[in-house]
């Protein structure tokens, strides 16, 4: 560890306490989060310059205003009642039962998840899940909390589908056809094996009212669109935001960068109050984001996250088969405390420098990175960081996305609530990733 002892265990215990309150509900997340980034910058476990850089494990600019676009478009979009009449659709679809609503939404959201980011479909996504709930007089908890967890599943599908995707594909030189071979198997199985959990999880939680049949009944999506002009201004927008998601990549921008440009766009083009606009964003939920990087970034200045990381990895050379499993199952538990995308950029370039040494001299990078060895270690970092997620309400970006809509609807996702869920469906999903890394490449 490069930094002084007394300077880790400082970072740890401000988060430790920060994490604690968090769980417990004893403060709001948002109040905690700040006020550990506070506590970390105040006592110089962190330089602001790090802490508020986008390199170094400090505040992921990108997901931020990569959320602020998103949020914009979401609610210009909201005004025009396209979400109404996709809510209305899809109750009909589902035939108003609950919990076939509950698993076409998240079917729909794991899909969409995979193709776009898991963070942008939930913002769309969230929104219409409550107004279904609310159409059909259901308790929306249920229904939020299944979309989370398929929003992580597919999200882990794909290269783009999740950020710390992004990030490994990155460093291992790997393409959008390697993940979706290697990982939407084992993403497919999850979700199926899913489903009969969801069932037996949310017994008696998901029962139609009485009128259901009413209420499906005098649903009119004819009637839910109410500002066309700004509908159609919206779907282009929109339609060329998703197209800049797809190729971002080939010119070399960041998704923040397409979520603002349209967002921008939308906002000229529909005239809107922006003020009005900029009022319905998230603002709990970017400040949450920004004081948990802050405190993050301080276990990554003071060497912790790499320590853990280390310690597994350098038993790599002598044990593959089971270092890959570790790694697995401890990205999976890194990532259901902290944000996973620092684990995931401190592991990336120690596990490049180890394929290097792995291969020995004259190895060619790329020869080196994809050897067997090294391809199951980077899948097993994929799954453990992406699904680890859907432990805590913490875990994945969509997570807190998804808790803050659903505060500000007026139904507030309880820390302990979502860990009674998502802890057993996580295990669930890391015993059957545990299962098919060593059958595929391991056995």
């Amino acid at each position: 560890m490069n930094a002084i002892p007394h300077q880790a265990l400082a970072a740890i215990v401000i988060f430790a306490i920060a994490y604690a309150l968090i769980a417990t509900e004893r403060m709001h997340r948002t109040v905690v989060a700040l006020a550990g980034a506070a506590a970390v910058l105040g006592s110089g476990l962190v330089p602001q310059s790090e802490a508020f850089g986008s390199r170094g494990g400090g505040i992921d600019w990108n997901v931020i205003f990569l959320l602020l676009g998103m949020m914009i478009i979401v609610n210009l979009t909201r005004k025009t009642g396209l979400f109404q009449w996709i809510a209305i659709k899809a109750a009909k679809a589902a035939r108003g039962e609950p919990f076939r609503v509950l698993i076409l939404l998240a079917a729909v959201t794991a899909l969409l998840s995979a193709f776009l980011d898991n963070v942008t479909t939930v913002l769309f996504m969230a929104p219409v899940t409550l107004l279904i709930a609310d159409g059909l007089g259901i308790n929306p908890i249920p229904l939020l909390i299944v979309q989370v967890i398929a929003s992580n599943v597919g999200g882990t599908a794909t290269l783009i589908g999740d950020p710390p995707n992004i990030m490994i594909g990155s460093a291992a030189e790997l393409g959008f056809a390697s993940f979706l071979t290697n990982l939407a198997p084992i993403c497919i199985a999850i979700f199926v094996a899913l489903i009969p959990m969801f069932s037996w999880m949310f017994r008696g939680q998901l029962r139609p009212p009485p009128d259901a049949r009413e209420r499906l009944a005098g649903f009119d999506e004819t009637r839910a669109i109410t500002d066309r002009r700004l509908l159609h201004r919206c779907v282009v927008v929109l339609a060329l935001t998703f197209v800049g998601f797809s190729l971002h990549e080939r010119f070399h921008l960041q998704p923040a960068t397409v979520a603002l440009v349209g967002a921008a766009l939308l906002l000229v083009v529909s005239k809107a109050d922006v003020d009005e606009v900029l009022h319905e964003v998230e603002w709990s939920t970017l400040l949450f984001f920004i004081g948990l990087f802050v405190m993050i970034s301080a276990l990554t200045h003071t060497g912790v996250i790499h320590a853990i990381a280390n310690w597994l990895l350098g038993k790599a050379a002598h044990h593959p088969g089971s270092t890959a499993i570790g790694l697995l199952w401890l990205s999976a538990a890194a990532s259901s405390l902290v944000d996973n995308i620092p684990f995931v950029g401190t592991a990336n370039p120690m596990l490049a420098e180890m394929a290097v040494s792995l291969a020995g001299p004259g190895v060619p990078r790329a020869v080196a990175l994809h050897s067997h060895t090294m391809m199951m270690m980077w899948w097993s970092l994929a799954l453990g960081a992406c699904l680890g997620g859907n432990a805590t309400l913490v875990g994945a970006s969509a997570n807190v996305v998804v808790a803050g809509i659903a505060e500000r609807a007026g139904h507030p996702i309880r820390f302990r609530e979502f860990m009674r869920y998502g802890i057993p469906v996580t295990l669930v999903s890391i015993i059957l990733s545990t299962a098919y890394v060593w059958l595929r490449y391991i056995r």
